[in-house]
């Protein structure tokens, strides 16, 4: 099993036929996703590696059956994709885009309050289940199937952790980007309770960064709703109270969102945390056998 994407996926890509669009759908292709279709307005008619190319997100589900999506459409409008893919009934929206405005995503929360749609990112790197699907910009070869679940904020850190549990012998069921601004969609505790309850998941790491309370609401989640052992990492752990760190919503405020908050609420809740990022896959591998 997996969570959020399997065999059934059946991907288009809005902004497909711009550089970044065709670079990654044709990655996500070769990977063995469904990429059945693509979305760029006034573009209609269009192939793109044998690709068929709509005017509207609504044209594309109609003709294909697509229940994914993945955007690749420039911040100002990027916004607008969402809403565009939520309005058509797409199940899974994965917006890849970086640098969309708060106010608009504030926007887009509110339109898919109530919605059958589960959006994630934006700002993020995607989501692969090793063997199966890849959505996003992760480097495949790093992947292999397995049984522990990752969720990350940031996608290098991502990167990072799968190379190291890959070498270590852990294979992954499935990988989540969710990305690292402070309004987006699926969050922490979405996905560990996905993960809880899928029987192939057997363990969880969860890669946080100073910024928000996210991580201390997941905490609580854990110790209530968890029973799968769970690692954790904060990035940030150095950063000065202020300044904002990488991510648009890694900006420690006042007394919340420090990585120490975040620690001590982690290890309060039963989370084997972890502060050495060199050794972390090395950490997951002793702990995830015990």
């Amino acid at each position: 099993m997996s969570i959020f994407v399997n065999q059934d996926t059946r991907l288009l890509v809005q902004g497909i036929t711009g550089k970044e669009g065709q670079f990654h759908t044709l990655q996500c292709l070769e990977y063995g996703t469904r990429v059945v279709a693509g979305v760029t307005p006034g573009k209609a008619g269009q192939e793109v590696a044998g690709i068929s190319v709509f005017h509207t997100v609504h044209d594309a589900v109609q003709e294909t059956g697509a229940n994914a999506s993945m955007i690749f459409v420039p911040p100002p409008f990027a916004a607008d994709a969402i809403l565009e893919a939520a309005d058509a009934g797409v199940d899974l929206i994965i917006c890849i885009t970086e640098g969309i405005p708060i106010h608009d995503m504030l926007r887009v929360r509110r339109a898919l309050q109530g919605s059958s749609s589960r959006l994630i990112g934006p700002n993020c790197p995607g989501i692969i289940t090793p063997g199966v699907c890849k959505i996003g910009i992760m480097p495949a070869h790093i992947h292999r199937p397995g049984s522990i679940g990752v969720i990350s904020r940031s996608g290098t850190l991502t990167y990072e952790l799968v190379d190291q549990l890959t070498k270590a012998g852990l294979g992954q069921s499935t990988c989540i980007g969710i990305g690292g601004d402070p309004v987006n969609g699926t969050g922490f505790i979405d996905c560990l309770a996905a993960f809880a309850k899928d029987e192939q998941t057997t363990g969880i790491v969860m890669l946080g960064e100073i910024g928000g309370t996210a991580e201390e609401a997941a905490a609580v989640f854990i110790q209530e709703k968890v029973d799968k052992p769970v690692v954790g990492f904060i990035a940030g752990l150095t950063a000065p109270p202020g300044r904002q760190m990488g991510h648009a919503g890694a900006i420690i405020s006042g007394s919340r969102g420090s990585a120490t908050a975040k620690i001590a609420a982690l290890e309060k809740s039963g989370v084997h945390v972890y502060q050495e990022l060199g050794q972390l896959g090395a950490f997951c591998a002793k702990t995830f056998a015990t």
